[in-house]
């Protein structure tokens, strides 16, 4: 296993990390943007009105990705593990 190899799974580690949190970061940024609006707009500063729907689209958006997030993940895992037999020289 060399350097350019490493690098290459860790590459690849990165974008499915990426991929996989994009949907959660990118629900929590427009609900949060959307409700500092309506909070700047009304001028209503309570605490709960900014966490508790972020808290409910973060999990909506769970509940919606969550199965294509999994089988993201299962087939990077599968991929690196089909790929130790070459990586290692074994076979």
């Amino acid at each position: 296993m060399d350097t350019s190899q490493i690098m290459d799974i860790g590459m690849q580690a990165f974008i499915v990390a990426g991929k996989l949190a994009a949907p959660i970061l990118i629900t929590g940024l427009v609900v949060g943007f959307a409700i500092s609006l309506f909070q700047s707009i009304t001028q209503i500063q309570e605490a709960t009105l900014s966490f508790v729907p972020k808290a409910v689209a973060v999990a909506v958006a769970l509940i919606v990705c969550g199965h294509w997030m999994i089988s993201e993940i299962v087939a990077f895992t599968t991929d690196l593990f089909d790929k130790i037999p070459a990586l290692t020289g074994v076979g």
